[in-house]
Order: structure tokens, then sequence, then C-alpha cells
């Protein structure tokens, strides 16, 4: 473990250079913002979820001396429109998102940063794009196999945290409780805003409550408005099974980006991504990518450890690429 004292932190607080909106295929209209010196080497960093939405934070692990830095809120989430959206709203929507905004900003190549769902749709924009991505830095990282799906919402994280596994499961009847996450999807989906509010929160409370290893940070989770985005956009994509074509995609379509470097921080309690999924990305990227696991973290990205790999990550690739 690395001495506490010596952990880097977030950088300062920066204010965006700009802000605009971006109108794309499928009725869809996206945030986007910059931040950082308009010189700098680019960034794009894709937020979790799905649905979750860009947050201030973000911005803050890389050095504003050094990079352009690119944020977004994905379809139907954050300040996109409209809101909690399910029309035109799939993973590969997502990636030609990101490729429009390559594009809209001039853009030929740059590095990109995402955890949990964003490092999904890191590894899916990059698979598609190999030409474009310079370097991956990645968090939490989650491929989007049954497996990790059956660990959080049918058998695994429920018997580390059973009080609010429960408090998850008790909305539901007997029978719906054989499959949690297609019964929820199924309240989800109904148009009624106020109908479906309650379970939308308790959706995204039951990951909120695990997101931290050792102090629970406070957490927008319980917030109705963005708790509909996250419920209703996580389970859509999550019941679809992310549109892959074959549940371990990721892992078998690695032979594209093995050239691309790649820098992982993987929280060692982490108990809604295991580590499991970062280690056989490992494996998978053949000796070009490092995998650091954090001994005192969870799936949060604002843990010291977390924050000291990534910030360490995203020096390096600025000193290699900038």
């Amino acid at each position: 473990m690395r001495n506490h004292e010596n952990r880097r932190r977030y950088y300062p607080p920066i204010e965006p250079n700009r802000t605009f909106r971006l109108p794309v295929e499928g009725g869809h209209e996206l945030y986007v913002e910059e931040c950082g010196r308009n010189d700098g080497l680019p960034v794009i960093a894709l937020h979790g979820g799905p649905g979750g939405g860009a947050t201030t934070f973000m911005r803050r692990f890389f050095d504003p001396q050094r990079y352009r830095i690119i944020l977004f809120d994905q379809r139907g989430c954050g300040r996109s429109t409209p809101h909690a959206s399910l029309d035109n709203n799939t993973t590969w929507d997502l990636v030609k998102d990101i490729e429009t905004i390559r594009e809209a900003l001039n853009i030929e190549k740059w590095a990109v940063f995402g955890g949990s769902w964003g490092s999904t749709l890191s590894l899916a924009y990059a698979q598609a794009h190999p030409d474009r991505a310079i370097a991956l830095i990645l968090r939490g990282i989650f491929l989007n196999t049954q497996a990790e799906l059956d660990w959080f919402y049918k058998d695994g994280a429920s018997r580390i945290f059973p009080e609010q596994w429960n408090r998850l499961v008790s909305r539901l009847s007997a029978d719906e409780q054989s499959d949690v996450l297609q019964s929820y999807y199924a309240r989800l989906m109904q148009d009624d805003v106020s109908a479906r509010r309650e379970d939308a929160v308790a959706w995204a409370d039951w990951e909120s409550a695990l997101i931290s290893f050792a102090n629970p940070e406070p957490s927008a989770a319980s917030d109705p408005v963005r708790s509909d985005a996250i419920s209703r956009i996580e389970t859509h994509y999550f019941v679809n099974k992310a549109w892959f074509e074959r549940d371990d995609q990721l892992i078998e379509d690695m032979h594209k980006i093995r050239h691309i470097p790649g820098y992982i921080a993987q929280g060692r309690y982490d108990v809604i991504t295991p580590p499991y999924a970062a280690w056989r990305l490992t494996q998978a990227w053949q000796g070009n990518a490092r995998l650091e696991l954090i001994p005192d973290a969870g799936h949060s990205a604002g843990e010291p450890g977390t924050i000291d790999a990534l910030v360490r990550f995203t020096d390096e690739v600025a000193r290699k690429f900038g």
C-alpha cells in the first residue's frame, strides 16, 4: 500500500471553458463541456451508470495545464435531453455519439477515460474505433457479462449486504423476486413518472449503499430525478445485454486493441464490479496494460487510493503522449 501522506489528490476545481448542446441521431441532444488547455492532450471522460451523468469531480483527475478535457452526459441522463428516454438509446448509439463529439471538436485521436459502466463503454468504443484511442485509463472494470449481472442482481453482493438487498427485494412479490432485474425493468418501463418514482429510488439506493469501501460518501442516488434516469437506463441496458453480440464480447475482441496501452485501477473490495473482471481484462491485454489493485478501496472513484492511482495514470499518459 502506498503511504497515505504520499497519495496524490485531485487537481484543483476548474470551470468549463465552454459548454454546448449537440443534437445527435434519434432525437437526442447531448450536453458537452470542455475544460483545461485548448491545445492540450485531448481526453474523453465517460461516466458510469449507464445513466449516471457526468460530475464536476471527473474533471479533477486531469492536469488542466496538460489536458483538453471533454465530458458529456450520455443519452437520457444528466443535462442531456430528453431525460430518462430509452428511445434510440443503446451502447452502439453511445459509441456513435463519442465519434460525433470527436468530429465536432476536430480531434484526430484522444485518450479515453472511464469507470464502471464508463469502462465498458470505453472498451466498446476503442474496439469499434481502434485508430482513435491513444490510451485507455479505466476504473472498476465492468464487462457486462451475465455472471457480473447475476453477482449484483441475483446472488453474490446480496450475501455481503443482506439488509440493503432486503430493502431492494422487499418491494417485489414472491414471484417477482425470482428475477429481480427483469421485475424492476417491468416496473420502471411504465410511462407515469410518479408511479415509478419509489421503485427508481430503491433501485438506485441499492448501488449507492455499496459504492464505498471504508467511508460511505454522500450520494445523489436518492434524488428522484437522477434515480429515474439511472434506474430506467440501467435496467434497459442490462436486460438487453448492452446489445453485445456475445456474452464475453469485450474480452474476445481484445485482439483489436492490445496495441493501445491500458491503465486499470481496481478496488480490491469492490462488491459492485469485483476484481475478477479487471484481472481477466489485464490477462487478455497480454502485457500492454497495468493493473493496480487498490488494497483499501471499493467501487467509488472518490476513495484516496483510487484517486492516487488514476491521477498517476493520467499524469503518465500526459508525459508520454502530450
